[in-house]
């Protein structure tokens, strides 16, 4: 979700009212997505990179996440939404982890729409999560490495890890703003999915812009390999 700060700054505006932006479309695609019944919605919030950020904008985007689950947290309830965060969360404030505890306690036999909210994450954390909890495995003689493979690393990651149900990787990946990367967010878990980047700053993405970016998904054909004829097959 790129380009809260450039959005403020065209406008001469403090970085913090494009963030305030951003809480709004993130509420209006979560009820688009819902009406489209679309199973699962990630949000990359807060990357383990932007802790480096300047010290009163991580402070006001801790406050401002605090506000949103207090605010927003009942209405998804009532609305049938599953709520999970996914990330480093021990580097979080003890009040910021007891609310998302709270939220995802209060609305885990939902069944709706799965809201993943990725908060302090970072994909190579991920990883290097997954593969140092194998590792302390195999030395408390849990585990043989030769046990290691794909499944066992895939199972240790944030998606499985901090969803108990588990989810599936991701068919489609959006990022806004106009930058042309994925930032490091779930590097093991998008290795075939669909990429799609606009150049729309995510404070003004709204209907037009997902369902150009769903329709882009629906003309690709997904091989994960095959021959092109071979997935026509399928």
């Amino acid at each position: 979700m790129d380009g809260n700060g450039r959005w403020a700054a065209g406008r001469a505006l403090p970085r913090s009212a494009g963030h305030g932006m951003g809480v709004r479309t993130v509420k209006q695609v979560v009820e688009i997505c819902a009406r489209r019944g679309i199973e699962v919605l990630t949000l990359f919030a807060f990357s383990s990179e932007n802790w480096q950020r300047p010290r009163e904008e991580v402070s006001m985007l801790m406050n401002r996440f605090l506000e949103a689950l207090d605010d927003e947290i009942e209405g998804l309830h009532r609305n049938g939404f599953r709520v999970r965060f996914i990330g480093n969360l021990p580097q979080l404030s003890t009040p910021l982890r007891e609310r998302m505890e709270a939220a995802m306690t209060l609305t885990a036999n939902n069944t709706g729409m799965t809201l993943v909210i990725a908060v302090a994450y970072g994909g190579r954390w991920d990883v290097a999560a997954a593969a140092r909890e194998l590792a302390r495995r195999c030395v408390a003689g849990q585990m043989q490495i030769d046990a290691i493979d794909e499944g066992a690393l895939d199972a240790e990651l944030s998606l499985a890890r901090h969803v108990p149900e588990g989810l599936a990787d991701p068919d489609l990946l959006i990022r806004t703003g106009g930058e042309q990367r994925i930032s490091n967010f779930l590097l093991w878990n998008l290795a075939y999915t669909e990429l799609y980047f606009c150049d729309t700053l995510w404070p003004d993405f709204g209907e037009r812009e997902l369902e150009a970016a769903i329709g882009h998904f629906s003309r690709r054909q997904r091989r994960f390999g095959l021959t092109p004829g071979q997935a026509g097959a399928r």
